[in-house]
């Protein structure tokens, strides 16, 4: 089950953003990603889990957290409660788009974009119904943590030290259901030959558990 990509532009304050929609028939959610820094919605590790969520059912929205101009300003890569309200901008366009209106929503976010994700999940509360996190920096989602309300799973790669930890310390910190995954032989970005296809599965397991109504 697949569906037809269409590039679409998100209204945010006065400009918009690029983004990638794909809507499979009789999806069962809409997955909203949110890229990591230095990153955009031509991500090829999100657009093959995208891809992976498609064909199970699931609905995916790619789209780029900053224009062109703001990606230039290195700070702004690393403002998370800026990302995290675009995030959230992007969910309202999307619920009112007619082919998704209808379906709950889910946020896949990877390194700085799942901070973002889990921000906009507790600002949104019990709208957004589950969280992945793909080698993120959840702990930039700070006080954030406790507020979400959504199923949370954490995927992180198992040759990358630092990050397990820093996952392991805001993992400790969420309250609601949760779940964190190391993928053996797994570096930070989970180039290593059968890692990112772990990802997707665990991901498309999650989003298949807690998103559909």
């Amino acid at each position: 089950m697949t569906g037809t990509e269409t590039i679409v532009r998100i209204p945010v304050q006065g400009f918009h953003l690029e983004g990638t929609l794909a809507v499979p028939p009789r999806a069962r959610g809409m997955v909203v990603f949110a890229h990591g820094s230095g990153s955009s919605r031509l991500s090829p590790r999100n657009a093959s889990v995208a891809r992976t969520l498609n064909a199970e059912g699931f609905g995916t929205l790619l789209f780029d957290l900053l224009t062109g101009q703001e990606d230039a300003v290195y700070e702004n890569r690393f403002d998370i409660p800026l990302l995290a309200g675009r995030l959230e901008a992007a969910t309202a366009w999307v619920r009112g788009q007619a082919e998704a209106s209808a379906l709950p929503v889910g946020y896949f976010g990877a390194s700085t974009g799942a901070a973002a994700a889990l921000i906009a999940a507790a600002d949104l509360d019990g709208s957004i119904r589950a969280v992945v996190s793909r080698g993120g920096r959840p702990d930039l989602a700070g006080e954030a943590l406790r507020r979400v309300t959504a199923p949370v799973l954490l995927v992180v790669g198992g040759y990358d030290p630092a990050v397990i930890q820093l996952n392991r310390q805001a993992y400790r910190l969420v309250t609601a259901p949760k779940e964190i995954h190391i993928v053996p032989g797994a570096t930070h970005l989970f180039e290593e030959p059968g890692t990112l296809e772990e990802v997707a599965r665990q991901a498309a397991e999650w989003f298949a558990r807690y998103l559909p109504s």
